[in-house]
């Protein structure tokens, strides 16, 4: 059997029953027995004031029909004529004995309670008894007191919680239409709330959320349109040459040699976008880390890469006591991209630096513009000379990955990629 849900207003509901159920309780049965001590002081000092006054023989003016007298003089006996009226009973000797020696106190006698107080003074002992009328009296006195002003109270703070938890749930509700609409571009999404509490930066929150996602989208799709493009130019090219070579109107030698080209340049984007992938499944993984030499490791690349433009001199500088740490694959993945890049913007000089624990790579190309700075290493953005590529993000996670960080710094003439350990 399903849980039936329980909406807010239906636990508001049962939490103020709760709380009146509970309120009751204290009134009708708590505060009762707590009011009992303070209730039998008063009758103790409301018998003990007639007594003060009282000579040896009862004084009519002083007696009262809620309290009964009773005197013990030389050995005997003397009680007042509402004795029976106030007890329910005469056996004078029976309360003696109940009260013994004791000044004050109460005792019980068929399920009624009865207070006395006692003076002796000479020959004569005087005692004022009473039932339990007064002090219930008392107690319904204090109830009748107490009683509206706490259920007043209650009402009050009652209605309070109503409308407060009236709002809490509307704008919940709203918030959960927000979410329910997050996608839908027709929606009303603006926050009107006036308190500034947290829900109103929760509504903020998922707005924040609801724009991320849509900025998310537009790339997504963005991304999609681009390596389709990026994909779609190498295979034109292939497919124009392979007509042409059926027309007969270009050499094969030629276009084979353009096919060649252009497959290896739509072979390294796939290796690349299927790399970017791996890093990404990756990312949360920690490779085992280890010391790089990285002196012998930069003059392998720039053996490779230094016959591909005869015309752009490398420059390396190494001070000999830095110390790297990765593992060879991820630098040699690092270095590939960034060289390959360089290769494609250097005009005659490519410099690196490998010192104070620092890599810093030049090359004297055209500066980046200040816009495509921002997400060069965002995969698929559109970067120099609006080419699409995934070469700077691949460097960029994986340095990530085994704790260093990059930044792009424009020079006079040039760019300096500057690689550090990261700080986090």
């Amino acid at each position: 059997m399903k849980n039936q849900k329980q909406t807010l207003s239906k636990q508001l509901i049962i939490i103020i029953f709760l709380v009146f159920s509970i309120a009751f309780i204290c009134l009708g049965v708590v505060l009762p027995k707590t009011l009992i001590p303070l209730a039998e002081n008063n009758v103790y000092r409301y018998l003990s004031e007639p007594l003060k006054f009282m000579q040896s023989n009862f004084d009519k003016d002083l007696s009262s029909s809620e309290i009964a007298y009773l005197y013990i003089i030389d050995q005997k006996i003397v009680t007042s004529d509402n004795l029976t009226e106030v007890m329910g009973f005469d056996n004078p000797l029976f309360i003696i004995k109940k009260i013994k020696h004791n000044t004050y106190g109460k005792f019980i006698y068929k399920h009624n309670t009865y207070y006395y107080y006692t003076i002796k003074a000479e020959q004569v002992t005087k005692i004022a008894l009473t039932n339990d009328t007064y002090i219930n009296k008392t107690k319904a006195d204090i109830l009748a007191a107490i009683l509206p002003i706490v259920l007043g109270t209650l009402l009050i703070v009652g209605l309070i919680l109503v409308i407060w938890s009236s709002i809490i749930i509307y704008k919940i509700d709203k918030l959960k239409s927000k979410v329910d609409n997050i996608d839908n571009e027709d929606y009303n999404h603006t926050i009107d709330f006036k308190a500034n509490d947290e829900i109103k930066s929760l509504g903020y929150a998922i707005e924040d959320m609801r724009i991320s996602l849509k900025s998310q989208g537009e790339y997504r799709n963005q991304m999609y349109q681009n390596i389709s493009h990026d994909f779609k130019t190498p295979l034109t090219v292939i497919k124009s040459y392979i007509e042409a070579v059926h027309d007969e109107v270009e050499d094969k030698d030629k276009a084979l040699q353009v096919i060649e080209e252009q497959t290896e340049k739509l072979e390294n984007k796939v290796h690349s976008l299927l790399y970017l992938n791996k890093l990404d499944y990756l990312k949360d993984s920690k490779p085992k880390i280890e010391k790089i030499d990285m002196e012998k490791l930069i003059n392998d690349e720039v053996s490779k890469f230094k016959w591909k433009r005869k015309d752009v001199e490398f420059i390396v500088e190494y001070d000999h006591k830095s110390v790297y740490f990765g593992t060879v694959e991820h630098w040699e993945t690092i270095l590939d991209n960034l060289l390959n890049n360089f290769m494609r913007y250097a005009s005659t000089t490519i410099k690196i630096n490998a010192k104070q624990n620092k890599i810093i790579l030049y090359n004297d190309g055209s500066n980046i513009d200040n816009d495509l700075l921002e997400g060069i290493f965002t995969p698929f953005r559109k970067g120099i000379k609006g080419e699409f590529g995934l070469g700077l993000s691949i460097v960029k996670k994986t340095l990530c990955i085994i704790g260093y960080d990059i930044n792009i710094k424009n020079e006079k003439k040039g760019v300096t990629f500057i690689i550090t350990r990261s700080s986090k």
